[in-house]
């Protein structure tokens, strides 16, 4: 159990950091003068950290066939993760962060739990039940909240 306590202590630290790092490019955004430049900055920053958690690890980059054998859509996720720091640079500052996360967020529960219940991707099965799809409408519902507080200034 303590494992499985660290691994959603992980991943807590990892979803609370998007709105923050969401906010700080959207701010490196208008110091620079647009959002394409500010994730490019935020890549490079990224590589960086990435290279030296590489190096750090002592893995070695593999092989050019490893590179190409592996399936071609395994490498849009670069793209899904460029549309996504540039579309929560453009809109936390028209939009607001808590909008932008919780409309991301719920995107993601649903996607998610598709995933899950057909494997998509190469996910683990897991079965979507009832009590899943409760969460999930109990997060909608959250969400017209926030949303309907927003409209009448409470």
């Amino acid at each position: 159990m303590p494992y499985y306590i660290g691994l959603a202590a992980w991943a807590f630290a990892a979803g609370a950091l998007i709105p923050v790092m969401g906010s700080l490019n959207a701010g490196l955004a208008k110091s620079l003068g647009g959002a394409p430049l500010a994730a490019v900055v935020l890549f490079a920053v990224a590589f960086a950290a990435s290279v030296l958690t590489l190096v750090a690890s002592g893995q070695s980059l593999p092989d050019a066939p490893a590179f190409t054998g592996a399936p071609r859509h395994f490498y849009l996720g670069g793209f899904i993760v460029a549309f996504y720091v540039l579309s929560v640079t453009i809109l936390i500052p028209k939009f607001g962060v808590g909008n932008t996360i919780l409309f991301a967020m719920t995107a993601q529960i649903i996607l998610s739990a598709v995933m899950d219940q057909v494997g998509l991707f190469g996910a683990p099965v897991r079965p979507v039940n009832a009590l899943r799809l409760l969460g999930i409408a109990l997060m909608l519902c959250g969400l017209c909240l926030t949303q309907l507080s927003q409209t009448r200034g409470t």
